[in-house]
């Protein structure tokens, strides 16, 4: 039988070792934008003050850059080491991404980004631009490989399982690239980072301003955030929109749990804005006529199923997955086995439904009705966890549209930062965009249970056969290690910040028609 402790901590330690790299990942993407506009002002205007913008908060992303590389590298050797029955069974499809990523984005972002440094007297001052900009496009890339990689895990598309080899295996790389729940996954998760660095250059320059420092270059980074933010923050909405549009299609159990919605409504569903969910139902409902269903299904005559429709329709699959297992069992007994396989390729879809079975007996194809309907409600995720954490996170993007949205008038009126009111509140709300991207993947992973693939291979059967003491010595190791990492970067941000940019560039104080300056020193100093 499966030792649900040992599952249990597998989970806990690769969540929270996610969850720590997810706190240096979105500001890489958004610094890294904001930084090469940051540049593309100076080559455009001239002005040396641009040229300082860039290298301070270029310095900041340097420090966040070193710590998301040293965070990340370790999630995939778990892959591994706590999930090795995950990686042989869909490692022929989701390892061909991942070395991708590898291959081309982040070997692309780290060369370049020893260039962004160390380039400036090496470089002009076009090609340093192109460089930046490459840096910012490498972390792009690698975001939209890794993503490709998760999409799959949700919407296992271009793919197939192989009876002989006992794996999955890609049958079109295509449609693995352009999965939908992929593309829909990045485009969200970018502009969420878009957001982070966008609040992080506003809260730094607020709390410049507010100390009477560094007020021209305050300024000018806060004008570029607030736009870029309120760009973003709007897209975040929008594109969260199409994210839930697609999951309908592809995941509907993740959708009913989020909603709380245990029985199926007539169409158009309503949305409901608050509840206590319970097992039995909904306490203290307040709705929202029409409008989930408008979101979810942009029709007014289709139907959102329910949690306990959906676990009917589980209790079906798993009675078909059995059948497929019967044929697999057929297969390897006599691979020539003709009828078998035609059977087998038609019934392999709902294979991974019967393995839901293993976690009540080995011999799967002797289930019992009991415990058939005992692996259907296994399909249901935590519904009062789902339903919080998703409103907590839409809260906070229509917080971040309010607010970029007023940081940009008072942009386009001359009056950001003169209003102090203003400047505490950006400051305080440094930390809220990292508040709502770990609510948005704790509703994306969480969301997906009891599958780490959706739909083929529950997560109970991927683990690897560790034992607790290896567990627990390995996650207080990867938890001191990363709490540590965290502290570091927030000592060596806040060390930084404080010390600010110079007060003068060295292209101040050069002579009119002086040369090309040497500038070791200055590439070394943050400004």
């Amino acid at each position: 039988m499966i030792d649900f402790t040992i599952v249990d901590l597998s989970r806990l330690q690769f969540a929270a070792t996610a969850m720590y790299h997810f706190i240096f990942v979105p500001l890489t993407l958004g610094l890294s934008i904001l930084v090469a506009i940051m540049e593309s002002v100076y080559v455009m205007s001239g002005n040396p003050v641009w040229r300082r913008m860039t290298l301070f908060w270029g310095t900041l992303f340097g420090i966040n850059f070193a710590m998301g590389v040293a965070t990340g590298i370790v999630m995939e050797f778990q892959f591994g080491m706590n999930w090795s029955y995950y990686s042989h069974y869909v490692g022929d499809v989701f390892g061909a991404p991942l070395a991708i990523e590898g291959l081309m984005a982040f070997f692309m972002e780290a060369t370049f980004i020893g260039l962004f440094f160390f380039g400036w007297d090496r470089l002009s001052k076009v090609a340093h631009l192109a460089v930046t900009w490459l840096v910012a496009l490498g972390a792009n890339f690698s975001a939209l490989w890794i993503l490709i990689a998760n999409g799959w895990m949700q919407n296992p598309v271009g793919s197939v399982f192989n009876p002989d080899t006992m794996r999955m295996e890609i049958t079109d790389f295509i449609a693995v690239i352009f999965n939908p729940v992929a593309q829909a996954k990045f485009v969200h998760t970018v502009s969420a980072g878009y957001v982070a660095g966008s609040m992080f250059v506003m809260a730094v320059s607020a709390f410049f301003l507010l100390r009477g420092r560094h007020r021209e270059l305050a300024r000018r980074s806060m004008v570029v955030a607030a736009s870029f933010g309120l760009a973003s923050a709007l897209s975040v909405v929008v594109l969260g929109d199409e994210s839930g549009y697609v999951a309908t299609e592809h995941q509907k159990m993740k959708i009913a749990a989020i909603e709380a919605m245990w029985e199926t409504e007539p169409a158009p569903a309503g949305l409901t804005l608050f509840a206590l969910p319970g097992k039995d139902g909904n306490r203290y409902e307040v709705k929202v006529p029409w409008v989930l269903g408008l979101i979810t299904t942009r029709s007014l005559n289709k139907e959102l199923p329910g949690i306990r429709t959906l676990v009917e329709h589980a209790e079906v699959r798993i009675r078909n997955g059995i059948q497929a297992s019967a044929s697999l069992d057929a297969i390897r007994k006599d691979p020539n086995d003709k009828a078998a396989r035609e059977a087998f390729a038609k019934q392999w879809p709902d294979l991974g439904y019967a393995l839901l079975l293993k976690r009540y007996r080995a011999d799967i194809q002797n289930a019992t009705p009991e415990e058939i309907q005992r692996a259907a409600l296994d399909t249901v995720p935590g519904v009062a966890p789902l339903f919080w954490s998703f409103r907590v996170m839409v809260a906070l993007g229509f917080y971040f549209i309010a607010f970029f949205g007023l940081a940009f008038l008072m942009s386009c009126r001359h009056r950001l930062g003169e209003n102090r009111a203003f400047l505490r509140v950006a400051l305080w709300s440094l930390p809220l965009p990292w508040v709502a991207i770990e609510a948005g993947w704790l509703v994306a992973e969480y969301g997906r249970q009891p599958w780490a693939i959706e739909g083929v291979l529950p997560t109970f059967y991927a683990a690897s056969g560790l034992t607790l003491t290896d567990l627990v010595i390995s996650l207080g190791f990867f938890l001191a290690l990363y709490t540590s990492l965290l502290i570091v970067m927030i000592f060596l941000m806040v060390k930084t910040i404080r010390k600010g940019p110079s007060e003068h560039s060295v292209l101040d104080d050069a002579p009119a028609g002086a040369g090309t300056l040497p500038e070791p020193a200055l590439a070394r100093t943050p400004r």
